[in-house]
């Protein structure tokens, strides 16, 4: 098989892809569906209900759980790399989400006071997850395995 065979048909990469991308389609059908606002600007945004990076790293453990055993060294990286990820978004990420509301707000209440032309670039808030949303993102990403590995021949 080439390289390029091996690579289009591996199914723990492209479970781990699909479980991402169905996580941000998801998200802004979720926007649309509650806002009534078509978004798919947020299709390339990070944040937001669900996590895509949780569903991504969580298929690919799952795939890796189901094919070579939950006591595999290969399952046990997947997993750590996974949680990870999953620990950094709602940690780091978040609290960066958190301080770049506060500071753009502080830039509103400068920017009324100065009365210029003081009009510097709002930071991006959502940068990281509750933990409800990374548990959504699991969620998908156990789901989109067993669609991989179990249900799919």
């Amino acid at each position: 098989m080439s390289p390029w065979q091996e690579l289009l048909t591996n199914r723990w990469l492209w479970s781990s892809v699909l479980a991402m991308l169905f996580a941000q389609v998801f998200k802004v059908l979720l926007i649309l569906l509650l806002t009534r606002r078509w978004e798919p600007a947020r299709m390339l945004e990070t944040g937001g209900m669900p996590s895509s990076h949780s569903a991504f790293v969580v298929a690919l453990s799952t795939g890796v759980a189901l094919t070579q055993g939950l006591g595999s060294p290969l399952f046990a990286a997947c997993a750590v790399f996974s949680m990870i990820v999953m620990y950094d978004a709602t940690g780091v990420r978040r609290s960066s989400g958190l301080q770049a509301r506060l500071i753009n707000e502080l830039l509103e209440e400068l920017r009324t006071v100065v009365r210029e032309n003081f009009a510097p670039r709002p930071l991006r808030v959502l940068l990281g997850h509750t933990y409800l949303e990374v548990a959504v993102g699991i969620l998908l990403g156990v789901l989109a395995g067993f669609v991989a590995f179990r249900w799919i021949p």
